[in-house]
């Protein structure tokens, strides 16, 4: 059985494609496809690669999930 319906390519979940790791002022980290710009409130990394080798940066990278501004709220609070 064949479809003629077109396939529609979601740019946000194509594996195999180029990412590029973005992080904002909180510290929290993002994969962005590469081809497209940058959201406002976010810089790139200076890293990019396949949707595996940004997940690793990403997990070696992030190592406290806590916003920047609760790391800082709590190390006052010692």
């Amino acid at each position: 059985m064949t479809s003629n319906t077109p396939t529609t390519v979601n740019a946000y979940t194509i594996d195999g494609d180029l990412f590029k790791v973005l992080k904002n002022d909180e510290g929290q980290y993002s994969l962005w496809p590469a081809k497209k710009a940058t959201p406002a409130g976010w810089t790139e990394t200076g890293f990019s690669g396949s949707k595996v080798e940004a997940t690793e940066y990403v997990d070696r990278e992030w190592t406290d999930m806590r916003p920047l501004s609760l790391q800082k709220a709590m190390a006052t609070q010692k």
